[in-house]
Parts: C-alpha cells; sequence; structure tokens
C-alpha cells in the first residue's frame, strides 16, 4: 500500500472482565456499533484502519467493514501486546491508537493530533493530574515499532516515557468538545446504561454499517 501517511489502529482484543466478558464492540450509541462509530470517525481523515483482535475467529467478526484484521500475537499482555502485532501491519508513517470502547471520540480532535505531532515520536493528551491518554493519541510508526522490539515493561505509561512525547492538556480540545466526550471510555455495563436511552447491547453479533 503506497501513499499512507495516517493510519488508525483500533484494539479489540481485551478481556472485557469488568463487563463479563462481553465485547464492548458489540455495544450500541445512536444506531451503530461502537466499532462502526469508530470505523466512521477515521474515515476520511485516515489512509487505512486496521482492527486487532485477539485471535483470528474474533477477526472475523470485522468482515464487511473497510478495514485490515490482525490478532494479538502476544496474548495476556494487555493493549502493550496489542500495540506490538498491530504496528507491524501498520502501513502509515503516524498512527492514532485507540481503544474500542471509546465511542464518541472526535474526529475534530483526532486531526488536529495528527497536524500537530512535529518531529514528536508521540503527542497525547495529559490531565492536570498528569494521567494520560495513551489510547487517544497519534504515534510515529517507527518509534513505536524501535520500543515494542526490545520493551520489557507492560505499562503504556512506560511506553510513553520512553518515546520523545508532546504532551497536550486535555482542557486545549475544549475548543472542539466542549464536554470532552472524546476520552469518554466504557468499562462496565452501568458506563454503557449511563450514555442514556440511546445505548444498548446486542446479545447478537450485530451487522456491521459503515
Amino acid at each position: 500500500m503506497t501513499g499512507v501517511v495516517r493510519s488508525a489502529m483500533i484494539l479489540a482484543g481485551g478481556d472485557a472482565k469488568r463487563v463479563n466478558g462481553r465485547e464492548k464492540y458489540f455495544f450500541f450509541y445512536k444506531g451503530c456499533s461502537f466499532i462502526s462509530r469508530l470505523v466512521m470517525t477515521f474515515s476520511g481523515i485516515c489512509d487505512e484502519i486496521v482492527i486487532v483482535a485477539k485471535s483470528p475467529e474474533q477477526a472475523a467478526h470485522f468482515d464487511g467493514l473497510p478495514v485490515r484484521c490482525t490478532w494479538d500475537k502476544k496474548r495476556g499482555l494487555g493493549p502493550i501486546g496489542g500495540i506490538s502485532s498491530g504496528i507491524e501491519e501498520v502501513k502509515g508513517e503516524f498512527v492514532f491508537i485507540a481503544a474500542c470502547d471509546m465511542p464518541t471520540i472526535h474526529q475534530s480532535i483526532v486531526t488536529y493530533l495528527f497536524e500537530h505531532i512535529g518531529d514528536y515520536d508521540a503527542i497525547i493528551p495529559e490531565w492536570e493530574n498528569t494521567d494520560l491518554e495513551p489510547l487517544h493519541a497519534v504515534y510515529r510508526v517507527s518509534a513505536v515499532r524501535r520500543y515494542v522490539e526490545g520493551h520489557e515493561s507492560l505499562s503504556l505509561r512506560d511506553m510513553v516515557n520512553s518515546l520523545h512525547t508532546l504532551r497536550v492538556g486535555a482542557e486545549e480540545f475544549r475548543q472542539f468538545d466542549p464536554q470532552l466526550e472524546t476520552f469518554q471510555n466504557i468499562n462496565t455495563l452501568d458506563e454503557l446504561q449511563a450514555l442514556g436511552p440511546d445505548a444498548a447491547y446486542q446479545e447478537k453479533h450485530p451487522e456491521n454499517r459503515v
């Protein structure tokens, strides 16, 4: 694939223990599955979208979406394992990495991060208490590849600290998203319910529509 500069990586291979093993991409919000909402967000601003599943069987769930799929070759390592597998499939120079449980990521903020990474290896939103959003951030693909080749830590913060990282205060993004909904991730069924009447869980595999 040539001409790929901006990629998106969606990590979909978590164990989802806090939702009793349910697959979060089966969650629906405003009539659309979480995974389809993310694909729609990245379409048009990214040159490719790569989904990292936990197995070939799970990857088959995404048939019909305009994406490429791979699966976690390093099971049990958490997000860093998924990133290690996905980064080898990415063709772009830069990649926005997201978790599959973030249904309200704002396209304008993704664009901002791509446009402001400059010469850095990563650009990451940071809260006032120094908490980071490593799964709502843009990375230089070559730098992440170098890191995962020899890393020992499973901590995303350690990865961020090892890179030449630009931290941007989360408040900066209120100009695009006054309520900062973009950072909302759904870890429990209670949090899904708190999204309101437009949120639901489908007991069977939904038809993917983008």
